[in-house]
């Protein structure tokens, strides 16, 4: 039964949220198992604005894209994106751009922007060609686990680009554990470092990391280089302020996580939606064959049936599944009373397959991209997987360009495949992967 969430000021006109009383461990798990039928369950009970228990505190969920525009695009300045995912992740990814707000995070994301403009990311682009191309000669065929061999090597794009350090497989294998560990810990139950639990990991790899970074930060300020992590020791802002060996840290780990385990996570969804629909494959694989394997930054543009693909794999099973932000006052939500220091969160998982918005939303349909159909224009906050307003994931472009380059290999050399009865088993626990690392039959062609 529902129970009152928060007194609603007198004389407001504001509703007031429906808040569920199941216990929070329960609330969690049954979100983790099914995300879609706990969401289903939710709105047939309580409608688009619902208030849950989960992870030791209460959450209202604001479903649909006008609560996304409202929440995301945050034109009162009400909400924040620090408390939330400070409270979720703050530990392990503590400072990082996404944590910070207003005049900060302006501060810091025009910093940043520079290692993100059109002239550097072509300078990404021609770094990490070779690499590609070189790694996918040595790809394995038969029977392949795509999910591992992708987080392989989108670490390796990854350190090449943003770090421009060479390191062993055992260290390699080192830092993709702890980013591994980081993310996960964010999900946990238990909320402290208890050993054995995925917050204790967390607490762990997050001193991996840092001792990682800091040994390397005196050869990255010492000569200026083209990766991304000396580009941050020596960026400054138009009034000559620099990012503190501190700063270079926390936004070096943010990003290396952020660019490694989203392009892994759409690529895997990408194969596997071509895997179980080959007429896409093909399509694909005809345009990337018109082109040269070697792509230019100019390329991109002309793989417009990979970019619909790219864009549906994302719709379906976008890499950052919600996008939750704090009150800062009291405030509302589509007519909604929402108290100061309400967590308050955006499903874009769920947002992205609401039949109000989308034709036949369970159906892989690349085609709704088109300048046709632009399904996803019916609404600005329809399609989100990149957030919105000002915290978009800054790094969407590389993150595009990454992944076209390496799906653009993959299709000129390989073709792969999945039994017909094939599903895909999804772990959303935490960032949504696939139980099984997605196993496929490839074949070179």
């Amino acid at each position: 039964m529902p129970t009152k969430f928060s007194e609603i000021p007198v004389g407001s006109e504001l509703k007031e949220i429906p808040f569920s009383t199941r216990n929070g461990a329960l609330e969690v798990l049954a979100m983790r198992r099914d995300p879609f039928k706990h969401a289903d369950e939710r709105h047939a009970k309580y409608g688009r604005i619902s208030g849950i228990n989960a992870f030791g505190q209460k959450m209202v969920v604001a479903s649909g894209p006008e609560a996304a525009d409202e929440l995301l695009m945050n034109k009162k300045k009400a909400f924040a994106n620090g408390p939330a995912w400070s409270y979720l992740i703050g530990p392990f990814f503590n400072r990082g751009v996404m944590l910070l707000d207003f005049d900060e995070h302006r501060h810091h994301r025009l910093i940043l922007q520079q290692a993100f403009n059109t002239k550097v990311l072509k300078g990404y682009m021609d770094a990490m060609q070779p690499m590609i191309r070189r790694r996918m000669e040595q790809f394995p065929t038969g029977e392949v686990l795509l999910f591992k061999e992708f987080k392989a090597l989108t670490l390796d794009v990854a350190l090449e680009v943003f770090l421009g350090l060479e390191l062993s497989k055992a260290e390699a294998d080192r830092l993709n554990k702890a980013f591994l560990e980081t993310v996960q810990a964010g999900s946990s139950v238990i909320r402290t470092p208890i050993p054995g639990t995925r917050w204790w990991r967390g607490v762990r790899s997050r001193k991996v990391l840092d001792a990682f970074f800091y040994k390397h930060i005196p050869a990255k300020r010492a000569v200026e280089t083209s990766d991304l992590f000396s580009q941050l020791c020596f960026a400054e802002s138009e009034e000559g302020h620099r990012f503190t060996d501190e700063d270079v840290v926390n936004h070096m780990i943010f990003v290396l996580m952020a660019a490694h385990d989203t392009s892994t996570i759409t690529m895997t969804q990408m194969c596997y939606r071509m895997a179980k629909s080959p007429r896409w494959q093909e399509r694909a694989r005809a345009q990337s064959l018109d082109l040269g394997p070697e792509l230019s930054y100019e390329d991109l543009a002309a793989l417009t049936d990979l970019d619909y693909v790219m864009k549906e794999s994302l719709r379906m099973c976008p890499p950052v599944p919600v996008h939750p932000r704090t009150a800062l006052v009291d405030t509302e939500i589509q007519g909604y009373f929402v108290p100061k220091g309400t967590m308050v969160a955006i499903p874009s998982l769920v947002n992205h397959l609401d039949a109000e918005y989308w034709k036949d939303p369970w159906t892989f349909d690349p085609e709704r991209f088109s300048k046709e159909r632009a399904e996803d224009k019916v609404h600005r906050m329809a399609w989100s997987p990149f957030g919105g307003g000002v915290h978009k994931c800054i790094g969407l472009y590389f993150g595009q360009m990454e992944i076209k380059t390496i799906m653009h290999h993959l299709l000129r050399d390989f073709e792969w495949s999945v039994p017909a009865d094939y599903e895909i088993p999804m772990d959303y626990s935490a960032l949504p992967i696939p139980k099984d690392d997605l196993p496929v039959t490839l074949r070179r062609r």
